[in-house]
């Protein structure tokens, strides 16, 4: 459990966190990709209601951010795969503990 002693340590280390992972997609988009490396339109599919403008925008900032890699292949057409780098990876027990806290938000808020 975090505590209050450091305190100036701790609130840079979560405001970074939440710089690297801020918005409406990126969570979603680290969760697709816990499946395996995908292409940018199985990523569209799967997160669902984001533009191709917005992924790509937020592809390549969680790419400056270490937490995705983009690979070429060399093929004709070129294929373009996106995977979840060593980084990425170590945020999978967070996105599950995501999923489960917003299972019990949702039944304590909406009932369901």
């Amino acid at each position: 459990m975090l505590t209050r002693e450091g305190c100036p340590k701790t609130m840079l280390s979560i405001k970074d966190a939440l710089e690297a992972l801020e918005g409406r997609w990126k969570l979603l988009i680290l969760f697709s990709l816990q499946g395996g490396p995908k292409r940018f339109k199985q990523i569209s599919k799967e997160v669902g209601g984001i533009t191709d403008k917005m992924l790509s925008k937020e592809l390549k900032t969680l790419e400056a951010n270490k937490l995705v890699k983009r690979e070429t292949h060399d093929t004709f057409p070129p294929a373009v795969e996106y995977s979840l780098t060593a980084h990425g990876t170590s945020l999978e027990k967070l996105l599950e503990e995501l999923h489960y806290w917003g299972l019990a938000h949702r039944k304590e808020v909406m009932g369901k």
